[in-house]
């Protein structure tokens, strides 16, 4: 590893219901590289969201290679997949800009010299341990609710590099409470044994209490824990955007800690609406970014809380034409509560927890009884979507052929709430 100058003072853009201009960010960047003058020949990388985020990506990385490139030895951007499916080139070229009307026609022409990879989180040889939180630790950090040996492995790009730099949006978030910082590594780049830990602590404490929390949460605690052993040096470019628009309302840059708690505060206020009464029945429209039931269940994770008891979400997505590409378990265990889960965790335990979490975080709140075998849960989901009747009940999901959905309608019917680019704005009523 290179020597390194001290962090730089965190600074930040904007704030709520503000417009970040991109003068204003090239101004943030510029300076922030500027605190950084060891940056010459090293090994830097970009660690970027995947296509399920929105926020005006092109713009960032282009403002960070602007400043960097002339500098460093080395730059490559690392898609933050999590465990999501790998992306495909084509979609890569969507993702920053490339390709399209008017836009430059190949990566290399927008961004040279930059080199842009998936984050290979079932490849081995693509992974790196870096150190193991013990036990005790964990059990610490998740206030009892888990205690077991915690290795930290890592992508070997950002293990490799001098400088990792995180780019990208915070948004109220199911499993650690707000996204962002942080969590680009752990999920973004890490290995899944680590993430099904993380969110199974989620799902414990409920997607329904964490969702839009504020401060170091259980499972962020966790996180930074785990980032904190990286041996790279972590800096953030964290940015809050104005959902449905890629405007930028607020950025700053510094250490991943201090940049994600400045827009989180942000995110906080500018993605929670607040409402004075439960909503009922819930269209959430999912945009085509959400390419599966794994990730366009944000619709259901941000609107839950906000629904009355015996209400009902309906993700709308035509588009969508299976649950996971990836995660096949769902199909077998289907969609329920914590407790169904827990009360019966001989049968479960040896599924991937993190499989487990998600079924948890869209089934939402409810009870389970072992002695009788009944589920009651407190609200209903259903998908209108590409996924035929016979999946949906096998997955203990509500079925709406979508072709029947007219939003228009549905939006002037009382006691329906049609909710259009659904998945990142979270729904809450007042105490």
């Amino acid at each position: 590893m290179a020597t390194t100058s001290p962090d730089p003072t965190c600074t930040l853009v904007g704030g709520p219901h503000m417009q970040v201009g991109d003068e204003q960010l090239d101004g943030l960047v510029r300076g922030a590289v500027a605190e950084l003058p060891d940056l010459g020949g090293q090994d830097v990388v970009l660690v970027v969201p995947d296509g399920t985020r929105s926020c005006p990506l092109p713009l960032l990385v282009g403002t960070l290679h602007r400043h960097l490139f002339p500098v460093v030895g080395s730059l490559t951007a690392v898609i933050a997949l999590g465990t999501h499916s790998y992306m495909e080139p084509e979609e890569i070229d969507r993702l920053l800009g490339v390709g399209g009307d008017g836009q430059p026609a190949t990566l290399e022409e927008a961004y040279p010299g930059l080199r842009v990879v998936n984050h290979e989180w079932a490849d081995p040889d693509m992974l790196v341990e870096v150190g193991t939180i013990p036990a005790n630790r964990i059990s610490e950090l998740s206030e009892g609710r888990l205690e077991r040996d915690a290795p930290i492995v890592i992508n070997r790009h950002v293990v490799e590099a001098d400088t990792a730099i995180i780019v990208g949006p915070v948004f109220p978030h199911e499993v650690v409470g707000i996204s962002g910082g942080n969590k680009y590594f752990i999920p973004g780049v890490a290995s899944q044994e680590f993430i099904d830990m993380t969110h199974w602590v989620g799902a414990l404490i409920t997607s329904t209490e964490i969702i839009g929390t504020t401060g170091i949460t259980p499972v962020r605690a966790m996180i930074n824990e785990g980032a904190a052993m990286i041996p790279t040096r972590r800096l953030a470019l964290c940015c809050v955007v104005r959902s449905g628009s890629g405007d930028l309302e607020a950025a700053a840059f510094g250490t991943p800690e201090e940049a994600w708690a400045a827009t989180a505060a942000i995110a906080s206020e500018t993605h929670v609406e607040w409402l004075d009464e439960p909503m009922h029945r819930v269209i959430a429209v999912m945009p085509t970014r959400y390419d599966d039931i794994w990730t366009a269940a944000k619709g259901g994770y941000k609107t839950e809380p906000a629904i009355a008891d015996g209400g009902e979400v309906v993700i709308y997505a035509p588009h969508v034409t299976e649950v996971s590409e990836v995660h096949h378990e769902i199909y077998d265990i289907g969609y329920h509560c914590r407790d169904y889960f827990v009360k019966q965790w001989e049968r479960f335990e040896h599924i991937h927890w993190g499989v487990l979490a998600h079924s948890t975080h869209l089934r939402g709140q409810g009870t389970y009884d072992p002695q009788t075998g009944e589920e009651r849960l407190r609200i209903r989901v259903t998908l209108a979507t590409g996924i035929p009747r016979e999946v949906c009940e096998r997955i203990n999901l509500g079925y709406l052929d979508p072709a029947t959905v007219d939003l228009e309608a549905l939006a002037d019917e009382p006691g329906t709430t049609v909710i259009p680019n659904a998945g990142e704005v979270l729904y809450r009523v007042r105490p």
